[in-house]
Order: C-alpha cells, then structure tokens, then sequence
C-alpha cells in the first residue's frame, strides 16, 4: 500500500546576510509524519541498465541479456533492488531500440525470449525487480502494424496518423501538412510513396508516430504491457510520453504550424518551434491514468507486489506533477524528478552551480509535488551527460551523497556509482541517430553517445566488458583506474562509499523523516533529515568553493545538540566518528559530510 503523508508543510524564510555582499540564505523545511510501512517501490535502489553497455556475453561487441544474468551477483552487492532496462525488443536500431519492429519479441543480438525469462527467474532469486522500458509514442518502420497502415488492410487504416498534404499553388510541389519538426531534425512529416500520404514521426523517419486516437492502438498497446507483466515485470518505465498525442485537425483537415521559439535561428532545429499543438496535451496524462489502472486491476487478479509506471518527460512541472494524478485518479508512482538535470545550468554544465542553485533544485520539486506523493532523484541516465562530466569529477562523490541522502526514490545510471565520465565521441565513430542527423561541425551540441560507452568492469582489455577486438562504442581510456574490480579493493573510492550510502538510505530517519534544506551563503549546501525516537542526520556540502569554507549549520537549520561524522567524502579529509561543532564547522573545497546526532 503506498504510503499516505498525513501531514505536510513548508516553511520558506528568507534571510538577508549582513556579511559583506548581503547574500541571502534561503531555509525551506518541508516535514512530514508518516505511516512506518511504504510500499517497495519507496524504498527500493532503483538501478537504469543500458543493455547494449553493460556486459557483453557472446563476445561481439554489444551487451545483451546473459550479460545482465552475468552480473546481478554485483546488482545485489551494491544494494540494488529494482533495475529498469532500457529496450530490449526487436528493432532495427535507427535508434537502438526505441524504433521497435515487435514489442513482443526480444531483439536478437541481445538473446531471446528464454533469455529474459531466466533473466526474471535469476533476478528474483536476488530480491531484484525488473522494470521494462515501453514505449508507446511510436514504432518501427518495419513493424506489421505499419507495413498493414501503408497498404490500408482493415483495423489498420488509422494506426498512425497520416495526412495528404498539400500542393504549393505557386509550384506545385508536394508539401506537409504542418511545419511541426522531429526531435531529431528537420520535418516530423515524412511522405510514403507507396501509401500517397505523409506520415507523422516526431523522431527518426524510422519511428512512426502511433495514433492514439484510435481506440485499436490504445487496446494494442494495452496488450503489450499486459504480455510483459505475465513474463515477470514489475512495472514500466515509459519513454517520451509527452508525444503520445498531438492536436485533431480543423473541419478542414489542417493541422495548425507551431509557433518560432525564438531561441534559435536554425530551422531544423526541434527549438526552432514551440510545440504547444505536439507536446504535452491533457489527454497524454489521462492515457497515463489509463496504464495505471491497468497496472492496479493487475495486481488486484493476480496478486503479488505493486506494478508501477515510471514516466520519462521533461516538460514544464506543473504538467509533470499531473502525472502523478490526483485525490481520485491514481496516476504514475514516479514522474520522473529530471531538475538536477535540466536544472542549474542545464544538461551540459552544473560546474559553478552555487549552494542556493542546488536548493533551487530541490526546493522546485519538493515545493510543487503533491503532499500525498513520494519525491525521485534522477541525476543521470543514457540521454544525458554523466553526471561527473556535468558537475565535475570533484563533486561526483557529494552528488551521490546528496541523492541518497534526499527524501524519497533514488534512481542510479549504470556506471555512476563507480565515478564514470564522458568519452568524447569523434564524428566518424558517432552513432546516435541525434547526432547523425546533423553534420560533423554541430553533432556534438546534440550527441547522447559520450554517456553511452561500455560499462568498466576491470583493467582488463576492452574494460573487461567484452572479448571482440572492438565494441559498439568506444571504451574510455580510464577503464585502467575507473572500474569495478579496482575500486572494490580501495578504500575509499567511489564504490565503496556508494555502498554505505545505499545502506545508509536504508534507516528509518532517511525512508520517513522530514527534511529541511538551506544554502549557507553561496558556498555551502546543509541538509537536516530528523524523525521523532530516531537519530537525526545532517548532509554538509562545499559545492563550489576552491577554499576552505567555516560555517554555522546549527544557526541555519536550527540544529542543536552533538553530531559525530557519519560518512565523508575523500575530498573531506575527515575522520568517521570525529565529533564535530555544528556552530564552527570547517568544510575543504568540495567537502561533503554526513552527520549522525548522538
């Protein structure tokens, strides 16, 4: 049963510092009394898998589901209890998997449907969930449904959305029925010749938009969750789910252009427009609604633990938090909390991100979700830069700390626990369809290659991820000091403290106790996490200054009592178990400290 908060509030102070340059310090406390039991899901270390990356077993070069059996010995050494797997279905991979040629099979290179099978036998003998990606937006080309839509076979004429478009009175050249782009460049308009219409594909010309205004396409896809569920997952993640709908056509049959952004100049560009006719409609969420309620009527005939729905969207959070439904309607468990991502100073580069940008962060998550609803954490996954490239590989240690450390789900990309950074990709070794789409003076403003390379296992050639000559990604030259196998002999290191955070999640004051945050001028990020009967913990952290930074937590979170350092980061230079003075703390540049009441 999921837990309920019985009570929620926020408490926002602001302060103005009569130091030099009158900083401000923002303090938000948000608490909440809560029921002791939370469901699975709110207490699980959820763990994203990138198939093709993780472990190659057959020695070609690419990751696949005997991979992952392989590994899932070290899944559950590091605390992880529920995996989602980025797709695994049968495609054509125009954009590795998320172009799906059929959602009921498993794409060969990775194994077969026997594989997955073992996969879910063998991970639930580890107390390991495994949560599937779906993805409902669109197809493959190559998928039956399509190839039946094209030659218009009955129960098939309107499975995706199809248009004549027009004749330019002036040339009489064919042209689409909208100005409307793909996110991967250029017209998400594509003409069939075979069919005499265009066809909607607001990715690659690969990946045909479905139409969701046909209730076949909505009972179809319906059937391929129900399908996965009786193979053994626990839920889905589901991808792009802001494009499932798109706004009807007028009486005439014309669908409106969107309007200029204005924030570039580049036509091709998906930014060139704003897309308030493809992005982000009421009936995408109530389609969510929809699969929930499957998921609950599920478990309700069959038993067992909660299904749930992950919701992959980076649309504007007032929209986010529809997700997660309301007072009636049960909506997505985790929508999915992308702030520290496109938060700061985007996706590229958090480096100068001061103290009181992180609490701008959290604060606009915690400030906005629903009292009744459990907060996510999502620092990375393969769409993005790692986060050590985004926030620097000094802090990459503190981010993990302050995932774990925040309330509610923590949700890890392979590779982040043990420090795993960018590789820049040449053009000629480019094979993301985002930056394929472009050309070699540009690809790399759109690249998702760099945070896509084969995980490192070991100093072992190919970083003990395969046994070919080659790999389908390049391997980062520091596989030889960054991998598994060094750092689960040295202490510290990024492995070893990822483990004891993950253990630490685990206390009651963590999973239930409330929260309150502050930046302690610009420098320095502090948050308290108390529960009533329980120790109370306090996170430290010096997340931008090059210099030694003395401060008053005591004073900025109304802390009171002794404190013995729980955990630190090696840039810390601390003893655990050294007992510390709240009122005159002293934090090394990039420091991050965890802090137990005694």
């Amino acid at each position: 049963m999921a837990c309920k908060l019985l009570a929620t509030f926020l408490i926002i102070a602001v302060h103005c510092s009569l130091s030099s340059g009158a900083a401000i310090e923002l303090d938000h406390e948000r608490a909440t009394t809560t029921e002791t039991t939370k469901d699975w899901w709110q207490t699980a270390q959820f763990y994203q898998i990138y198939p093709r990356s993780f472990k190659d077993s057959n020695g070609d070069g690419i990751g696949d589901l005997q991979g992952i059996i392989s590994k899932l010995d070290y899944l559950k050494e590091i605390g992880v209890t529920a995996t989602w797997l980025s797709p695994i279905y049968t495609s054509p991979m125009a954009d590795f998997g998320y172009d799906i040629a059929d959602f009921y099979d498993i794409q060969e290179e990775y194994g077969t449907l026997e594989d997955f099978d073992q996969l879910i036998v063998e991970a639930n003998k580890r107390n390991i969930k495994i949560v599937m990606d779906f993805v409902p937006n669109h197809s493959s080309d190559e998928n039956v449904w399509f190839q039946k839509s094209v030659k218009r076979e009955k129960g098939y004429e309107d499975y995706y959305v199809w248009h004549d478009g027009y004749k330019n009175a002036t040339t009489g050249e064919r042209e689409p029925p909208s100005n409307w782009l793909q996110a991967f460049r250029g017209s998400a308009w594509e003409w069939n010749d075979e069919r005499q219409q265009y066809y909607l594909h607001q990715f690659a010309v690969k990946q045909p938009d479905l139409n969701y205004r046909n209730p076949a396409v909505v009972a179809q896809m319906k059937r391929v969750l129900t399908y996965w569920l009786d193979r053994g997952v626990a839920g889905f993640r589901i991808d792009a789910v802001p494009w499932c709908f798109e706004v009807l056509p007028d009486a005439q049959g014309r669908y409106p252009d969107e309007p200029l952004s204005g924030y570039t100049d580049d036509p091709e560009d998906s930014s060139y427009l704003k897309h308030i006719y493809t992005l982000d409609l009421p009936e995408t969420v109530e389609m969510v609604y929809q699969w929930r309620t499957l998921m609950d009527d599920y478990q309700r005939i069959y038993g067992g633990d909660t299904r749930i729905i992950m919701v992959e969207t980076y649309s504007a959070l007032d929209y986010v938090m529809q997700f997660y439904g309301n007072r009636t309607t049960n909506g997505a468990q985790i929508p999915f909390n992308f702030q520290f991502i496109t938060g700061g100073n985007g996706d590229k580069n958090n480096t100068e991100l001061s103290a009181a940008g992180f609490i701008k962060i959290i604060n606009s998550w915690l400030g906005q979700m629903p009292s009744y609803q459990t907060a996510n954490w999502v620092m990375g996954n393969h769409d993005q830069r790692r986060v050590g490239s985004r926030y620097g590989e000094e802090r990459i240690d503190l981010m993990n700390m302050l995932q774990m450390f925040l309330p509610g789900v923590s949700i890890t990309y392979q590779g982040e626990e043990i420090g795993m950074t960018d590789l820049d990709i040449s053009w000629e070794d480019s094979r993301d369809p985002a930056a394929c789409n472009s050309n070699a003076d540009i690809y790399e403003q759109f690249t998702r290659d760099p945070a896509r390379t084969p995980f490192q296992w070991s100093a072992e050639d190919n970083a003990g991820f395969s046994t070919n000559s080659t790999t389908w990604l390049p391997i980062n030259p520091n596989y030889v000091t960054v991998n598994v196998e060094a750092e689960n002999s040295t202490e510290p290191s990024h492995l070893s403290l990822y483990k004891q955070l993950v253990q630490l999640r685990q206390i009651k004051t963590l999973q239930n106790g409330a929260t309150r945050y502050a930046n302690v001028g610009d420098n320095v990020l502090a948050i308290k996490r108390s529960l009533t009967g329980e120790s109370s913990y306090i996170l430290v952290a010096n997340v931008l200054s090059s210099s030694v930074e003395n401060i008053n937590v005591a004073s900025s979170l109304y802390a009171t009592g002794n404190y013995t350092i729980k955990l630190a980061n090696p840039e810390a230079k601390a003893t655990e178990g050294a007992s510390v003075d709240l009122s005159s703390l002293s934090l090394k540049p990039y420091a991050a400290l965890i802090l137990q009441s005694v």
